[in-house]
């Protein structure tokens, strides 16, 4: 189930992208942290722990919501915009 539940701008052209090897899509607009969340219920691992995370700040200040792209590039979920046909790996986080 997915955490985010889109409720306005819902006609948005859609884009497609993967998430860790799925198909998914988010809408044109849209940062790379809102299209995981509204289809996934969490965003990555804890970097301590595999406990599953969301972000935090929202807003590109804390360092809770780094995903890796297809690139090898690791990004700011908050602060990235999506793009059509990204591929997008989540952190499933550390096993202590």
């Amino acid at each position: 189930m997915a955490l985010f539940k889109r409720l306005a701008e819902t006609e948005r052209p859609a884009l497609a992208f993967t998430l860790d090897g799925q198909p998914a899509s988010g809408l044109l607009g849209d940062t790379v942290l809102t299209a995981v969340l509204t289809c996934a219920e969490h965003l990555r691992g804890s970097d301590f722990s595999a406990e599953r995370r969301a972000g935090f700040c929202l807003m590109g200040a804390c360092q809770d919501c780094w995903v890796r792209l297809a690139d090898g590039r690791r990004v700011r979920a908050c602060s990235t915009m999506l793009e059509e046909g990204q591929a997008i790996s989540r952190d499933p986080g550390r096993r202590p």
